[in-house]
């Protein structure tokens, strides 16, 4: 156990292993070098909005005092206390009751039942006043300002996050930054996996064709859904509605939110949007020149896992750099030098691997960079004009 009086800062990039105050300037150093790679890609997960939403532990715990009677028994009949793995039994179940012609109608209707109090619960907790919970929100708008802007010859900041709340969302647009999330259109906002191919540009010569990308914008997939996102078999070839949610305000209609915990639920997440999302998270990642950081993410979703996998085995040109003691994971134990883990403890209590102390202290100020850069710029070309 570590004395709480001292600085434990774990800095591995296999197979050099280190355990150092001096690996604090080191670990600055490095991610400030991966900044300036080509392809910065983030992968969030629950860890970084857990100072205003509950972590899935709590949630479940909250979600089983609501419940009583049959639903608590069939609840409890689940031999798990992950709701994620919980509704995935759930929607098994459902499936095959459906599925074979002497199911019992009351135990469809109880199981449908009890599927839809958990997603209205998670809805309602996941959902936050950002008034009254506004912990996250700052911390998200501080994240980036320091990220968004970026060189134009580099590719715009990809955010991949498991996450079904609208923190990010919230936040961009706060900050008036412009961002892509598959959805397009105008009063209906309907989703289209094309669309991440898509880039806003300016033109910057009236009597060219000459465009060049807005810097500050970002591009944004939510692996798992989100609450914002509804079936609707409306106008579009994928069915997949953006509806406006009201911050704070508890799900009272029975239109189906697209929250998905788990790769399997439904045996649809494989379809749209999930495997949309899928894939274009594996393309980013084989991208040369590429960065992964991964933050607050357990490392419970395979799907999302495998393709970190194949990224690695795929493309010798990546770096995945994971916040977070996960000794267990196997990423962490093929001994690859792409591959760089950070956690720790300050002696002031304050843990280098929290998303709070990440973005405060080891994130570079891209603005800062940028004004450096071109300060260096413009001595090294009056230099060299002086001397000839």
């Amino acid at each position: 156990m570590c004395d709480t009086f001292a600085s434990t800062i774990y800095y591995s990039q296999n197979p050099s292993e280190t355990n150092s105050d001096k690996n604090l300037e080191i670990i600055k150093n490095k991610i400030s070098e991966l900044f300036n790679l080509k392809n910065i890609n983030f992968l969030f997960g629950a860890g970084v909005s857990s100072d205003s939403i509950p972590c899935m532990k709590e949630m479940e715990r909250e979600i089983r005092g609501e419940l009583s009677g049959d639903s608590l028994k069939l609840y409890e009949m689940i031999e798990t206390d992950n709701l994620e793995k919980k509704l995935n039994v759930l929607y098994s179940k459902k499936h095959y009751l459906y599925g074979i012609k002497s199911s019992n109608e009351d135990e469809k209707k109880q199981v449908e039942e009890l599927i839809s109090f958990i997603e209205t619960q998670m809805y309602n907790k996941i959902n936050i006043d950002f008034s009254k919970k506004s912990q996250s929100l700052e911390l998200y708008k501080k994240f980036y300002q320091k990220t968004a802007l970026r060189k134009k010859e580099l590719s715009r900041l990809n955010i991949f996050t498991t996450n079904n709340d609208l923190i990010n969302e919230k936040a961009l647009d706060t900050l008036s930054i412009n961002f892509n999330n598959g959805f397009g259109g105008g009063l209906d906002r309907f989703f289209n996996p094309s669309r991440f191919s898509h880039t806003l540009s300016r033109k910057i010569d009236s009597n060219l064709n000459k465009y060049e990308p807005i810097q500050n914008m970002i591009y944004l997939y939510k692996l798992h859904g989100s609450i914002s996102w509804i079936k609707d078999t409306g106008c579009s070839l994928f069915n997949i509605k953006e509806v406006s949610v009201t911050p704070g305000e508890e799900k009272t209609g029975t239109d189906y939110v697209l929250i998905y915990p788990t790769p399997l639920k439904q045996g649809q997440s494989l379809g749209s949007p999930y495997a949309d999302l899928i894939r274009e998270f594996q393309n980013k990642l084989l991208l040369s020149q590429s960065v992964l950081f991964i933050i607050g993410y357990s490392f419970s979703d395979e799907h999302i896992n495998d393709i970190i996998y194949q990224a690695l085995a795929s493309n010798p040109s990546i770096s995945i750099v994971i916040f977070g003691n996960y000794g267990d994971c196997p990423i962490l134990k093929i001994k690859d030098s792409r591959v760089i883990n950070i956690y720790g403890t300050l002696s002031n209590g304050k843990n280098i691997h929290y998303f709070d102390y990440i973005v405060d202290e080891l994130l570079p100020n891209i603005d800062e960079n940028l004004d450096k850069q071109m300060l260096e710029s413009f001595i090294s070309e009056f230099v060299n004009n002086h001397e000839r």
